[in-house]
């Protein structure tokens, strides 16, 4: 089904602006139901006039030091809440290490607490990597894609698809079960941390995998591992955690970052070598701690 919404100029005020910029970086990329709601009836605007408004607001985060092209992306979660997103690269690694927006901001809808999504605006037709990345979702199937105005469902973005379900697996990223647990916590990551690292998604390598990023003035970022039923789009737990941090307005720099810890599942590792190759590309040596979960801690 194909539905078109009026691609309507929205001229936000400078303190309108201001205002929707501050409130984005203090909720790391977050607009409440409640003030977009707000303000649809200010402007008067539909929901989708609106995301489609915003969507520069997103592509205002993208760091693309290679490609120049910035990817802003908007996932309506089922709260109602908005959860933005952009892409984010890095200098002198595999290009395969990027981030893509519409993972970025699926990411974030789920580090937010998201068990589902309605809806995801774009200002750019997602890549065939973004569209495998969309088809994990237990929700896919019920996602729109807002683009140029028009709303699409995503089956017609991916038709003949492989997916999750193909390999055995019922439930789907933001599932609201996750069939893999952890019921001892090791002394060394605090409570909030072990559970990033359990309610990560690794249904077929089991590695639950969290990546943590404390700054100098006591801010803690996360990320979390997503497994993809094709593998090769599955979100290492860094690059989630650095989209946060960009998300809240902040840079990746030495006066910023004071640790980066990585935890995940012993004899099942496989996210060490690319945290290390991302952590490369920066021009500082960047403090690291790495932890294994074991089956005795």
């Amino acid at each position: 089904m194909l539905s078109s919404s009026t691609l309507l100029k929205i001229n936000f005020a400078t303190n309108q602006t201001l205002e929707i910029k501050s409130l984005l970086k203090d909720t790391k990329g977050m607009l409440s139901a409640k003030y977009i709601s707000w303000l649809q009836n200010k402007y008067n605007v539909t929901l989708d006039e609106l995301l489609t408004n915003l969507l520069s607001f997103a592509a205002d985060f993208s760091v693309a030091p290679i490609s120049n092209f910035h990817v802003g992306a908007i996932v309506v979660g089922g709260s109602g809440n908005l959860y933005f997103g952009a892409n984010l690269e890095f200098k002198n690694q595999a290009l395969s290490l990027v981030l893509h927006g519409e993972q970025s901001a699926i990411s974030n809808a789920w580090l937010h607490g998201e068990s589902s999504i309605s809806k995801l605006a774009i200002n750019a037709a997602p890549c065939g990597y973004c569209r495998q990345f969309i088809n994990e979702l237990a929700c896919a199937q019920n996602v729109d894609i807002l683009l140029n105005g028009k709303v699409l469902n995503f089956k017609q973005f991916l038709p003949m698809s492989f997916g999750p379900k193909d390999l055995g697996n019922n439930l789907g990223l933001l599932s609201s079960v996750n069939n893999l647990e952890l019921s001892l916590k090791p002394k060394e990551i605090s409570l909030t941390f072990f559970e990033q690292v359990s309610s990560s998604y690794a249904p077929y390598s089991k590695n639950l995998a969290s990546c943590e990023i404390r700054t100098f003035d006591g801010q803690v970022f996360y990320g979390r591992y997503a497994e993809n039923a094709a593998y090769s789009p599955s979100l290492s737990p860094l690059q989630a955690a650095i989209s946060q941090l960009v998300l809240s307005g902040r840079e990746f720099i030495k006066k910023e970052i004071e640790m980066v810890t990585l935890v995940e599942m012993a004899n099942i590792e496989n996210q060490l070598n690319v945290t290390k190759a991302v952590l490369k590309s920066y021009d500082f040596e960047v403090p690291f701690t790495y932890i294994l979960l074991t089956d005795n801690i």
